[in-house]
């Protein structure tokens, strides 16, 4: 249970994840959002009914947009944060995933501006977080077993999902609003048909274009 992190020592409790590490086009995003101790209380209630133990990842798009409006109705309440950083395909291109990864995480808990010392991260997969940030935890499946986690997810794959469908319109020729990057058959057909438009990641596309 989230409350159970919040020891004497921690006044905020942020939950890290990414979106969009895989496709092969836009950016990576990494999402954060921030629990302090201020709002456990109307969070324990506002989120009695988040569905737990489930990828947020697996939520249907529907599911993620209600989740997102909420997480944002709790924002302006001041009841959490959150933040979401983009990075860009040419800097993957350019530095690779695992900095991009790195220089995303760091960028985005500098906007949220706390006080390394009484923070605590829980963090995705493999994410590692600034060495400032001395109280960490790296959890496997994170995003399914820790709702803080999930949270973080679904902000950064909805706004990822939203800014892939705007920007859509500047390159029809390949549907991004309908996979959002990803290598699907008719993407990389589109891909073989048209070459690389400017938001694809290059050093994915050998390959398929090989």
């Amino acid at each position: 249970m989230w409350l159970d992190y919040f020891k004497a020592d921690i006044d905020y409790l942020v939950g890290v994840d990414e979106a969009g590490r895989g496709p092969l086009a836009g950016p990576l995003a990494l999402g954060a959002v921030v629990f302090p101790r201020s709002g456990i209380e109307a969070l324990r209630l506002a989120l009695a009914d988040y569905p737990a133990g489930k990828d947020s990842k697996k939520l249907s798009p529907r599911a993620r947009e209600i989740w997102r409006s909420r997480i944002l109705s709790l924002k302006v309440a001041g009841h959490l944060n959150f933040a979401v950083t983009f990075v860009s395909p040419k800097f993957i291109d350019d530095y690779g995933m695992t900095r991009a990864l790195t220089y995303g995480l760091a960028k985005n808990l500098k906007k949220l501006n706390l006080d390394p010392t009484r923070t605590e991260l829980l963090l995705d997969g493999s994410l590692r977080g600034p060495v400032e940030y001395s109280k960490q935890r790296t959890i496997i499946k994170g995003d399914e077993s820790e709702l803080i986690i999930g949270l973080a997810s679904i902000v950064a794959k909805v706004t990822r999902d939203n800014y892939l469908s705007k920007i859509a319109k500047l390159y029809p020729l390949y549907n991004f609003e309908q996979h959002k990057g990803y290598g699907t058959k008719a993407h990389c057909e589109a891909l073989r048909r048209y070459g690389p438009c400017p938001i694809h990641r290059r050093s994915f596309l050998h390959r398929i274009l090989s």
